[in-house]
């Protein structure tokens, strides 16, 4: 099965590591919070995380480092990643709205005023945008269309096509909004027409070229960073962030150590304090080894250097 794979690759890594070494036993960084993006930093695609992401995830958590996920995914699509990784922590989803343990404890949840999200829908379906909503946990859209089914297919997960009036019988309880738009030229002028109309009550983000979050005003990864480092008692200079997209980037600022993924946007890389491989390279892990355990190039995932 692939958990036993996981834990037999795992436990040949561990054996590896000599604890009291500098691996293991503290970190080079003095890090005791890692929280980590979820698509474009951990999973290349869909919901399968790779057995090298897995098992450097393991390594941290021996070493005394609480891993963690910070999403701008529902807390449903993001439950199953935390799961395959073993980490029962609380999970930072809908980009910092929501800050939920898998057991259920909710620990934050700042959802859309009602009426505002009612006003939201109506300008985007005025406008003739796709929008979709996330009350109670379920993913909804007025029709089923290529924009629903791309970010249907991005998540693995399947939405509800309720009507244009359906969207409006399910507004309380969002924790945010989303358009799916055409691509990056589109997203950033529909982010600023939507600024512009509702910027007082709302802050809108980019998670990727397509996709527009919008979340109630103050709300961001960084603030669910901090308002976790503060739950866990876990100084801010002993956290670190990892990212790639414009929604990561309050989050890399606010934390104490920064890492970028390779193929992070090049507004993250400028931010970031460190790099490290792309996604598709297992970037994540190589980050673990490098910048929290002091691996060099014996890690299992080594980083590159020029």
């Amino acid at each position: 099965s692939d958990e036993k794979i996981y834990a037999n690759l795992t436990d040949f890594i561990l054996s590896a590591i000599p604890l009291g070494n500098g691996y293991g036993g503290e970190t080079t960084m003095a890090v005791k919070l890692f929280v980590s993006d979820l698509d474009g930093t951990m999973l290349p695609n869909g919901n399968v995380v790779s057995a090298e992401n897995i098992a450097a995830v393991q390594c941290a958590v021996r070493a005394g480092v609480t891993v963690t996920i910070a999403t701008g995914r529902m807390f449903e699509a993001a439950l199953p990643v935390a799961e395959a990784l073993g980490v029962d922590v609380p999970i930072i989803a809908y980009n910092g709205a929501l800050i939920k343990s898998p057991s259920g404890r909710v620990y934050e949840e700042y959802a859309l005023d009602p009426s505002l999200a009612r006003d939201i829908i109506s300008f985007a379906q005025a406008r003739g945008w796709y929008i979709q909503s996330y009350s109670a946990g379920v993913l909804r859209y007025a029709a089923a269309c290529e924009e629903s089914r791309f970010y249907e297919d991005s998540q693995k997960l399947t939405g509800e096509a309720v009507g244009q009036d359906g969207m409006f019988a399910h507004l309380a309880g969002n924790c945010k909004l989303l358009l799916v738009t055409e691509g990056r030229d589109v997203s950033e002028a529909r982010a600023q027409e939507i600024l512009g109309a509702f910027g007082a009550q709302i802050d809108v983000t980019r998670s990727a070229d397509r996709l527009v979050e919008i979340v109630v005003k103050g709300v961001s990864k960084a603030s669910a960073l901090t308002a976790l480092a503060a739950k866990l008692d876990i100084p801010i200079a002993e956290t670190m962030a990892i990212g790639d997209a414009y929604n990561d980037l309050p989050m890399l600022k606010a934390a104490g150590t920064s890492v970028a993924m390779g193929n992070a946007f090049p507004e993250v890389k400028a931010e970031a304090d460190c790099e490290t491989l792309s996604c598709a390279e297992n970037g994540l892990a190589a980050a673990i080894y490098t910048y929290v355990l002091g691996m060099g190039a014996d890690a299992p995932v080594p980083i590159r250097r020029g």
